[in-house]
């Protein structure tokens, strides 16, 4: 363990020392240790599930600590709510959007804190006046007085950091801010965090990409099982070196893709078509093979695989599984048809948040678990523990919920949910959005093993690396047509790119959307 490097002469804005939480018997920290200077960028990394989280909620007041020094701005102190921290100038942007949906733009950023006019009334027009500067300094274009419901995830997070500037806080801590943003927003939210750097503000960044902890901070502090390990200035560091002390061994493989015996069509798509969306869409997918959905973010790569599904209609054409007919619009039959899907939203689409894993992994399976209309949670521990063990869920209870998870371990639990159908076709959008290194080494390994048993695997990605590493063949959608198809050997950074932007002479380096590798671009 290395001791923390000489601070600036200025006091830090924030001292965590040997910071301890506990949930029951589970120890989800058992040694934090950060110190964040002012007008500093200071990187916050580790595998999920190495605490990075739960250390953020003490800081922002969701949790409080069981032991361990916390002191802000000089100052001792133990938040009991998420008020008190705010109030003392602490600002959270978490990994997951958390808007109310039906009240407006503006009410969500200025919620609890509405600027008042002539008789204590609400000024909205003040309040729609500061949320487009906010959105101005930001250099996107939202309406303010829209209502949050049916925004992007982009958009979303979008809000949330024009809620946590409008704080003026100290302290600004980002949780995966660019997880849902494209490479103009993350340069737009890159430029805001260097001016708050340049106020004087303290800023902790918890990103899974490495080339943006190099790109956007200063020092980085490394967690792993719960505990601090090394804080490095950027300068003085490595990216295998950081990987080495996150995962405590070389991750020699990243996309541990063995090639499979491939059997026989499993998905037969012909003509799908959504005014709008998708146009005369038609591929098809063997048992046992990996088939790559890549493109832009907005192509239409997720919702070709919801209307397949049956989550969303659609106007012309047909799917087949293995000779059949599929009805469409009718997720009950895709799913008796031997059909899975996991969503890119896992937290409000693919999980149950405040139930316990048990009832995540067997909740699609429920009907067949219960004995004379009854369903007893040994009966949901019991076909749930082969998968949470295969999966290599990190926790020792299955009846934790599932609110308190790490984003790869929820990844997980939203998996063994599906593959505990037992389907025969599996569409993973996004697979390993926010989830660490060796996680993510996990995840591929899985859908590897999984295609080698005869699944077959239809994944949506925006990485180019997990694209090209783990795909037999990739579809190429652009503005919502399949602009190519290539096999793994055709599949390059340059023909994806060009197929995905629509654009023979694409400009590689300015196709940020589509991450490419790079010297530093190993993606956490």
């Amino acid at each position: 363990m290395s001791d923390l490097p000489a601070q600036s002469a200025a006091a830090p804005t924030l001292v965590l020392r040997d910071v301890a939480k506990s949930f029951g018997a589970v120890a989800a920290l058992k040694s934090g240790t950060l110190e964040v200077a002012p007008g500093s960028i200071h990187a916050l990394v580790g595998e999920n599930g190495a605490g990075k989280s739960t250390l953020v909620k003490i800081v922002a007041g969701v949790h409080r600590r069981d032991a361990g020094v916390f002191e802000l701005l000089g100052e001792p102190v133990d938040f009991h709510t998420t008020a008190e921290s705010k109030g003392a100038g602490v600002a959270v942007i978490y990994q997951e959007p958390t808007l109310f949906p039906d009240l407006s733009v503006a009410e969500n950023i200025f919620m609890g804190r509405q600027p008042l006019g002539r008789g204590r009334a609400i000024d909205r027009a003040a309040m729609y006046a500061e949320s487009e500067a906010l959105f101005t300094r930001l250099g996107v274009v939202i309406d303010p007085r829209r209502p949050a419901r049916g925004l992007s995830i982009a958009d979303q997070q979008i809000i949330e950091i024009a809620k946590a500037i409008s704080l003026d806080a100290a302290l600004l801590v980002m949780d995966e801010p660019t997880a849902a943003l494209s490479g103009v927003e993350v340069d737009r939210l890159f430029a805001v965090a260097r001016s708050l750097r340049d106020e004087g503000r303290a800023l902790v960044f918890i990103s899974h990409r490495f080339e943006e902890v190099f790109d956007l901070c200063d020092t980085v502090t490394v967690m792993r099982d719960g505990e601090y390990v090394s804080t490095e200035a950027i300068a003085d560091t490595t990216v295998d070196e950081i990987v080495a002390r996150m995962v405590g061994r070389e991750v020699a493989d990243l996309f541990p893709k063995v090639p499979a015996e491939l059997g026989d069509v499993v998905l037969e798509v012909e003509g799908l078509n959504r005014r709008g969306t998708f146009h005369d869409v038609s591929f098809s997918v063997r048992a046992g093979e990996i088939v790559a959905l890549a493109g832009l973010v907005g192509a239409g790569r997720s919702e070709i695989a919801r209307a397949i599904y049956g989550v969303d209609a659609y106007d012309a054409g047909s799917v087949r599984i293995a000779g059949r007919p599929l009805p469409k619009h009718n997720p009950k039959a895709a799913i008796k048809a031997g059909i899975a899907f996991v969503p890119e939203d896992r937290r409000q689409q693919g999980l149950v948040i405040d139930g316990s894993i048990a009832r995540n992994i067997a909740s699609v399976i429920r009907g067949k678990l219960a004995t004379a209309g009854l369903l007893t949670n040994a009966a949901e521990n019991r076909a749930a523990a082969p998968w949470a063990a295969r999966l290599e869920v990190k926790t020792n209870a299955l009846d934790m919920h599932a609110a308190t998870m790490s984003g790869g371990n929820q990844q997980k639990v939203v998996l063994a949910k599906w593959l505990s159908t037992e389907p025969t076709i599996l569409f993973i959008d996004e697979p390993t959005r926010g989830i660490d290194v060796g996680t993510k080494s996990e995840v591929h390994r899985l859908l590897s093993d999984l295609a080698g048993e005869g699944l077959a695997i239809v994944m949506i990605s925006s990485e180019l690396p997990e694209v090209l590493g783990m795909a037999d063949r990739v579809l190429v959608v652009h503005e919502g047509r399949i602009s190519a198809e290539l096999d793994r050997a055709d599949a390059t950074p340059e023909s994806v790119m060009r197929a995905a932007t629509g654009n023979a002479d694409v400009d590689h380096g300015n196709a940020s959307e589509l991450t490419a590798t790079s010297d530093r671009e190993v993606t956490a």
